[in-house]
């Protein structure tokens, strides 16, 4: 997500110096490769780029398809076969065994979709992209449109009948929270659609102002999540001391009714106080409706167990399923000691569960790194 809002405030840069630019976007993945669908590259008259579509392998090719898709001012498929071990491929020897499908559009074609973008990143909402990558005379490639969960469409094609059965697609795209590519029949021809899913960033939620909260927060930052800290003491809530975060001063007792915490939220409780954990704690574990999907206790398990078992004695019931998603020691388990270590390892198990992983070794994955584990 962080580097979606970069390529945003590039193209507000190169708009107000007047220049043409392209936008090159993963639309289908086979086998390995370094990015997946939905990442983008952005580039402009002059070749500068913002983003990235794998480890340097196929940017300068697409820099080069990008401007000849500026001068002609048509969308532009490129596909590359990484498959060979040698330098057969493009003479470069890439050898990342997966082929890659890049959609190049001129950003004049963009103008109303990204516009619809920027609107759900700062409304914080759950939208569908569409695009089409394959089409025909009456729907082009490059036709998009954004869909809404709650059945709200913005840009439309003539074909009605084909227009309710990408709704469709794309409401079974949303529901299972993974971009896809759909083949859509319409009156003209099979139309070839990438359904992408974006999502709001991650809401990093850190209870405890200490000097172990840096690097945690420090790290949400750099990845572009939405990071606020929580705490009572004033003199604790900085930007100097957590620049690039919100904050929320409140007694901990009464934390918990005030964090902006929904399903995209994590939360790390970290106050370093038995009394404090418990009381956020108390004001967590009984949610209903709307619950984070992580919540982590700085210290030993039987610390938190503790907590838990104290709050069930005074008649505080963990919901079941919120108490299915605390984590209690946090992070994983990868031997960390100093405070930096350690929010590596829970920054990096937040990621995990956010995508459904394990956290183990990839070598020992069996299959793709990339296939999605189930939910």
């Amino acid at each position: 997500m962080k580097e979606l809002r970069d390529i945003l405030q590039a193209i507000e840069a190169g708009r107000a110096r007047g220049e043409k630019m392209a936008l090159a976007t993963i639309v289908g993945v086979q086998g390995s490769t370094y990015r997946r669908e939905g990442a983008r590259l952005l580039v402009d008259a002059t070749g500068q780029m913002t983003g990235n579509i794998s480890g340097g392998c196929l940017e300068g090719d697409v820099a080069v398809v990008a401007d000849e898709v500026m001068r002609a001012g048509t969308p532009r498929l490129a596909t590359y076969d990484l498959t060979a071990d040698d330098d057969t491929v493009w003479g470069l020897g890439l050898g990342c065994n997966g082929a890659v499908d890049v959609l190049v559009e001129p950003l004049q074609w963009l103008a109303g979709f990204l516009e619809n973008v920027r609107r759900a990143l700062d409304e914080e909402a759950t939208v569908a992209l569409a695009v089409v990558v394959r089409g025909t005379a009456s729907v082009p490639a490059g036709t998009r449109l954004v869909l809404h969960p709650d059945g709200r469409m913005e840009g439309e094609i003539a074909d009605r009948a084909a227009q309710d059965r990408l709704r469709r697609a794309t409401d079974a795209v949303l529901r299972e929270g993974r971009s896809r590519r759909r083949t859509i029949s319409s009156d003209a021809g099979d139309l070839d659609v990438f359904i992408e899913v974006l999502r709001p960033p991650i809401r990093l939620v850190v209870v405890g102002a200490g000097h172990d909260a840096i690097p945690v927060v420090a790290q949400g930052v750099a990845l572009g999540w939405r990071v606020v800290v929580v705490d009572k003491r004033e003199v604790y809530l900085k930007p100097e001391r957590f620049p690039g975060a919100s904050f929320l001063r409140a007694a901990f007792p009464e934390a918990a009714a005030q964090m902006p915490v929904d399903d995209r939220s994590a939360v790390v409780v970290m106050t370093h106080n038995y009394i404090h954990d418990k009381d956020v704690l108390r004001g967590l574990l009984p949610r209903r409706g709307s619950f984070p999907f992580y919540l982590g206790v700085l210290g030993p398990r039987a610390r938190t167990e503790k907590i838990v078992m104290e709050l069930s004695a005074e008649g505080v019931e963990p919901s079941p399923e919120l108490r299915a998603r605390l984590h209690g020691p946090v992070g994983l388990d990868v031997g960390s000691e100093a405070p930096e270590e350690i929010a590596v390892a829970v920054i990096a198990e937040i990621i995990a569960v956010d995508r459904a992983r394990s956290g183990g070794f990839l070598r020992d994955r069996p299959g793709s790194i990339h296939a999605p584990a189930p939910r």
